[in-house]
């Protein structure tokens, strides 16, 4: 049977209630949660199963060549997303192109879903322009730092997509309907703005998809201290559906996915997705996870590390040889390559005082007084 616990010095497991489809070693085990999604997992071909495995091999990679050029100095921060590129693939790849994305910072996975480019990215992290990409081209917000702003934002988009949509049969709706992702993660969800999102998300029935990513730390705070419940289980005290899912099981994550976008995108109400997963880098660049957690930790959870579990399951059910492997991890590698090469010594396309004239379109009088702080500092240094 798949093993729904992964154990650890801090008892880090699944609910009982989580769907989970793949083992720790790839086979196709369904835990007794999973059994109504077993038929929509199955489903799932080899062509979507190589595609996320692509988006996690090579953002893997990319992730990697962000620490290092954070090291150099190339970056200003980077936010590793190792250990969680499962459930944003199975993500990124159950939704239309017509879907928006409000991200948070660490949804590399689903970036390049998107198509956006890594220069783009990375020039968030190195403060070179004003948010990185422009969200219309992608139908993907730029990242958020501030926890759990971005849950408002895609409430209220798709709170207005509602509104625009009344009165659309079931068929208009399957084909020009929208759903949004509202993304964040364990630490997030404490904050007073997803309580607020949730609960006018399910009084207008709005066509969000709550997705948390539940990776056991905010920073240093341990999920055991954060809440005493399942986060899923908080959807029915808000009046609509929540799911738990092995966040490290592509198919179980994709299969949940795919059911609570096409539940939103029929008028049905917001749906809730708690996917756990674990971080297993660092918070960000500048943090140290061996000050609040153990070697023997990271250890137990790198057993279920995403990667290796999809790899095995395409060997296993889709008879993929090494040759499909190799030619990824020689693209990953050139990706990586073409970055550095983009990235190292770039000059900044935003100078830092033209960033002071891209907060509002209009201008605003805080930012103004700021600005004439700036240029006094500046000439002072001049001087």
């Amino acid at each position: 049977m798949h093993m729904s616990t992964i154990s650890s010095p801090i008892g880090h497991q699944l609910p009982e209630e989580a769907i989970g489809i793949l083992s720790a070693d790839g086979f196709f085990d369904p835990t007794d949660a999973a059994q109504a999604f077993v038929d929509d997992a199955s489903a799932i071909g080899h062509e979507r199963v190589a595609e996320m495995y692509r988006l996690m091999a090579h953002t893997r990679r990319i992730d990697q060549e962000g620490v290092n050029l954070q090291r150099q100095g190339q970056l200003v921060l980077w936010t590793p997303s190792i250990g969680q590129e499962a459930a944003q693939a199975g993500v990124v790849t159950a939704l239309e192109d017509r879907d928006w994305i409000f991200p948070t910072y660490r949804e590399h996975v689903m970036a390049r879903g998107r198509g956006i480019p890594d220069e783009n990215v990375f020039d968030f992290f190195r403060g070179a322009v004003h948010g990185g990409w422009d969200p219309n081209a992608y139908n993907m917000q730029p990242y958020t730092v501030v926890l759990a702003a971005q849950v408002l934002h895609a409430t209220g988009y798709a709170w207005g997509m509602a509104q625009k949509q009344r009165g659309w049969t079931d068929a208009r709706r399957k084909e020009e309907g929208r759903v949004s992702i509202a993304c964040f993660g364990d630490g997030a969800s404490t904050e007073g703005d997803v309580h607020e999102a949730m609960v006018f998300a399910a009084s207008f029935d709005a066509p969000v998809v709550f997705f948390i990513q539940n990776n056991y730390w905010a920073i240093s705070t341990p999920f055991e201290v954060q809440s005493k419940v399942p986060l899923f289980k908080r959807a029915q005290g808000y009046g609509f559906d929540g799911f738990a899912v092995d966040g490290n099981d592509p198919i179980a994550t994709a299969a949940v996915m795919d059911r609570a976008v096409d539940h939103a995108r029929r008028g049905k109400g917001p749906v809730l997705v708690e996917a756990h997963t674990y971080r297993m880098g660092a918070h960000t660049t500048a943090d140290d996870p061996t000050k609040y957690r153990t070697k023997e930790e990271e250890q137990a959870h790198a057993q279920a590390d995403p990667m290796v579990r999809t790899e095995a399951y395409l060997r296993r059910r889709f008879d993929y040889s090494d040759a499909f492997f190799t030619e990824v991890e020689a693209e990953a590698d050139e990706l990586a390559a073409s970055l550095r090469d983009k990235i190292v010594d770039a000059p900044d396309t935003v100078s830092l005082r033209e960033k002071f004239d891209l907060v509002y379109a209009d201008g605003h009088s805080l930012v103004e007084a700021q600005a004439a702080e700036f240029d006094r500092w500046m000439e002072g240094e001049d001087a």
